[in-house]
């Protein structure tokens, strides 16, 4: 029972977290980017064209898109993965339909017409950029070239947000080729800001990411080195003991290695302060750690 209500909990926490992310990416196309009449990438990018050119609603056409890459996805991601995208897929259409009714005209013209299109640019590819990155951490995604960015890094060490970026490159240069009111000089402006849209997109992407997945290397010099050891390994992490000998007073001693993700470090700091506050650290910061507990080794 204990372990089931564990898994319930850790589900409504994903979920949440999920969701924060979701929203914060359709605030970010529905206050910044479509009152500007900017494109964006992935299939909302999509969507705002058919929109311009149409008046097809954004949301109808993100759902629709969405599920023909949805079964796919459920193929190559597996169910898990599948679950949490069909419940983005329906949460984002919802706060694509719902939102804009909910924002003030007079905070869309001062927040982000007021402020121009580069800044609207800018601004709505942090906020989207920042739910996807969210969304990615629990394991789901906004759909979309998402996926297809997901699909490619399954097997592929290649950053999901440099996916993004050249997928959303070629989507917004077809704005270029869809009919519309605009004239080629409005157009080509909108296609330079779209590609500033999506850089700052696809930075902020890996900045949180590579931020949530940062490891650090711990070197541990202590003579109450084994309760140091017990007590780090019961949170799951191994530890590395090192025969060692200060030159300076010629006595040997063991030296602690433990890598950690940055998250996890200041347990690790606790339980050495709480041991040993007379203990020696060196801490850095690692590139990549691959192996049981960390990152998986891809081709």
């Amino acid at each position: 029972m204990e372990q089931k209500a564990k898994r319930v909990l850790t589900g409504i926490k994903e979920y949440t977290i999920i969701t924060i992310g979701l929203l914060l990416y359709t605030v970010g196309w529905n206050l910044f980017l479509i009152p500007n009449g900017l494109v964006g990438g992935g299939v909302t990018g999509i969507a705002s064209i058919i929109y311009y050119s149409t008046g097809f609603p954004v949301s109808y056409s993100f759902f629709i898109i969405n599920g023909i890459l949805l079964a796919i996805a459920l193929k190559v991601l597996g169910k898990s993965f599948g679950i949490k995208t069909v419940f983005a897929i329906v949460a984002v259409t919802i706060f694509l339909d719902r939102i804009p009714g909910l924002l003030p005209q007079e905070l869309i013209q001062d927040v982000a017409i007021g402020n121009g299109k580069l800044l609207s640019a800018i601004m709505g590819g942090v906020c989207s950029g920042a739910g996807i990155a969210i969304t990615f951490t629990q394991g789901g995604s906004t759909g979309g070239t998402d996926i297809v960015a997901l699909m490619i890094n399954k097997y592929r060490n290649i950053s999901p947000g440099k996916l993004i970026l050249y997928l959303d490159i070629f989507i917004i240069a077809s704005s270029l080729i869809i009919p519309s009111g605009a004239s080629a000089g409005e157009k080509a402006a909108i296609v330079i800001y779209g590609y500033i849209l999506i850089t700052v997109t696809s930075y902020t992407v890996d900045l949180i990411l590579s931020g949530a997945r940062q490891s650090i290397q711990i070197f541990i010099f202590s003579k109450k080195y084994e309760e140091i050891a017990d007590k780090i390994t019961s949170i799951g992490r191994g530890v590395t003991v090192i025969e060692g000998m200060g030159w300076f007073t010629k006595k040997e001693g063991k030296v602690l290695m433990v890598i950690v993700r940055r998250t996890e470090s200041n347990y690790v700091f606790r339980v050495i302060r709480e041991i040993d506050r007379e203990a020696f650290l060196s801490v850095g910061n690692v590139m990549g750690v691959y192996g049981k507990g960390f990152d998986e080794m891809k081709k």
